[in-house]
Order: C-alpha cells, then sequence, then structure tokens
C-alpha cells in the first residue's frame, strides 16, 4: 500500500494531501503523540488507501489510531471516515452531533453529493462513504476535550459554513484544525501580502452571522496557526482573519443583489459574479497569474459558492 503524499509541518503533526483533484488542494490533518494517533478530516473514501499508507509510512499500524475527527460532513472532510474507522479497530469517531447521523447512515449524504456533482464524478472523485457503527461514534460538546497520550485536542462548535462545522484546538501547536470554517487559502495564491483567503459558501447550509461568530471565537484562543483543508498550514492568523470576514460579507452582498429574482438564470449569474468577485479579490492581493489561471484554479469553487448562495437565497425566501 502506498502512502499519500505527506509532509511532517510541526512536531508529531503531519499534513497529508488527499489528492482530490490536483495537489494541494485538499488535505487532511495526522496527530502523533508517542505511538497514539488521531486524524482530522479525512479525504473522500477514495482517500483511505494513502492515509493508512501514511500510518505504515512511519512504523505504526492502524491500530494506533485512537480518534477520527472529521470537521464536519463534506465529502472532501468526511468521506473517509467509516472507511479509516473499518480499517482502524481502537479509534472513535468524534463528530459534530448534526453530522453524526449522515455518517452513521450515510444514504442522504451519498444522495446530496450525486445532486451537486453526477454519479460518475461522484464516484471517481470521491467514492461512497462507509457507514460508521452508531456505538463507536462520540458526539462532543462545545469546547470538550479529548486527551491522545497526554496530547489535548479541543472540540468548538463552530457553525457558519455549514451547521455541522467544529473546529479542533491542538494545545501543543496553538494552532486550530479549520476545516473550512477559516476559509481557502491556495498556496499559489501566495504572494508578498501573504496568503490569500476566500470564503467557500459551498451548499447548503450557509450563514454568514453564525460565521463571524465563529471566527470571533476562534480568534479569542489568540492561536497561532490555522490548519486549513485548503490548503496547508497558515501562520499569524490575526493578521488574516479581517480579509476572510470582508470575503463572508461581500459574498453574502452578491447573493443579496439577486434576492427576490429566483429565476431560472439566477444562479449562472451568481456564478458569473463570485468569479469576477474572486479574481478581482486575488488581483487586489497582488496575485500575477493570468485570468485564465486563476479562474481555472478556482473553477469549482466559483461553481460550489454560486450553488451555496443560491440554496441560502432560496431559504430566505421560504415563508416563514
Amino acid at each position: 500500500m502506498s502512502a499519500a503524499d505527506y509532509q511532517q509541518i510541526q512536531e508529531g503533526l503531519y499534513c497529508i494531501d488527499t489528492g482530490l483533484y490536483r495537489h494541494g488542494l485538499a488535505a487532511c490533518y495526522l496527530v502523533r503523540s508517542g505511538d497514539r494517533l488521531a486524524f482530522v478530516d479525512t479525504g473522500a473514501a477514495n482517500s483511505v488507501p494513502g492515509l493508512l499508507g501514511v500510518i505504515a509510512d512511519l512504523g505504526l499500524t492502524p491500530r494506533h489510531v485512537d480518534y477520527v475527527i472529521p470537521t464536519h460532513v463534506h465529502l472532501d472532510h468526511g468521506g473517509g471516515a467509516g472507511g479509516l474507522m473499518a480499517a482502524c479497530p481502537n479509534a472513535r469517531l468524534v463528530v459534530h452531533a448534526k453530522g453524526a447521523p449522515h455518517l452513521i447512515d450515510p444514504s442522504r449524504l451519498i444522495a446530496g453529493s450525486i445532486d451537486v456533482y453526477g454519479e460518475e464524478a461522484f464516484a471517481r472523485d470521491f467514492g461512497a462513504p462507509t457507514p460508521v457503527p452508531a456505538e463507536r461514534v462520540v458526539i462532543p460538546a462545545d469546547a470538550a476535550t479529548f486527551d491522545l497520550a497526554g496530547r489535548s485536542l479541543r472540540f468548538l462548535d463552530t457553525p457558519g459554513h455549514a451547521n455541522h462545522h467544529g473546529c479542533i484546538y491542538d494545545q501543543a501547536s496553538h494552532g486550530f484544525f479549520t476545516g473550512d470554517t477559516f476559509g481557502i487559502s491556495y498556496r499559489e495564491f501566495d504572494t508578498a501580502a501573504g496568503p490569500w483567503l476566500f470564503a467557500p459558501t459551498t451548499p447548503v447550509a450557509f450563514d454568514p452571522d453564525a460565521w463571524l461568530a465563529s471566527l470571533d471565537k476562534l480568534m479569542r484562543y489568540e492561536p497561532r496557526t490555522m490548519y486549513l483543508t485548503h490548503y496547508g498550514p497558515v501562520d499569524d492568523p490575526a493578521d488574516l482573519v479581517d480579509d476572510l470576514r470582508a470575503s463572508i460579507r461581500a459574498l453574502a452582498e452578491i447573493a443579496l443583489t439577486e434576492e427576490g429574482r429566483a429565476d431560472p438564470g439566477r444562479e449562472a449569474r451568481l456564478q458569473t459574479a463570485v468569479g469576477a468577485y474572486l479574481i478581482g479579490s486575488a488581483r487586489g492581493h497582488g496575485v500575477e497569474l493570468p485570468d485564465e489561471s486563476v479562474a481555472q484554479l478556482l473553477r469549482l469553487d466559483t461553481a460550489l459558492n454560486a450553488q451555496g448562495l443560491e440554496v441560502w437565497l432560496k431559504r430566505r425566501e421560504k415563508p416563514r
């Protein structure tokens, strides 16, 4: 079994490329304390063999895994949770209460993902999640801590991107595994001004007010580093968080300009507006890649952001 591409980024902390679409798009993290291991995020079901290869490459076995902790159950974050749990007999799955039912019985998650990506792309890029036995699932309270052989991992409830999202604070490195809560920052867009961040408004539970409150909650810990799923660690988050807040607000404003115009062309207009916003924001950060390259790197995010904003508008327009 070959290992996924990975690197050690802190003492006892590894960033693993899950291989989704291209290098540098989606990561998960392996935390090590002594010979005990915890995965934070898992990639998709198709990523599991590579993750098990990383364990072997470190000279350990799946029996050394104590925790599997998806930040939320979107397939690029939690789709491999069931496969890892099946391979790791001592592990417990730690997952938000609102996400747990979808990993215990992933049928609705599979159906929703096929609706978004299509059946062929779903099978090719993600693979079907394996159900997790309910008795192996732990539902954490907000601020619950988990001991990994003396290394403390704290779960914080952080809605906004998804209502089943949690971030994990690693006391040893003073950093957060943020899933999508601290946004997306691909390394291709780094400039002299530092990382460029934007908000992923992926379907189906975008909530800008809750998201801004979740950022406040994270920043109260004065973290040194944010470990992003998309992609990798970014340092000095206090210098970055205002840009992310501005992105959340800007994308919400793009959607609100379309509120009340629920015609068949609305999602296409949202996609055009989101694409223009992202390219403009990257340019404002000093990104010098050609527009075509920026658009291609952000093609999937642009489409998913537009879909998520459309869902948010439909939810706002429902009679209360």
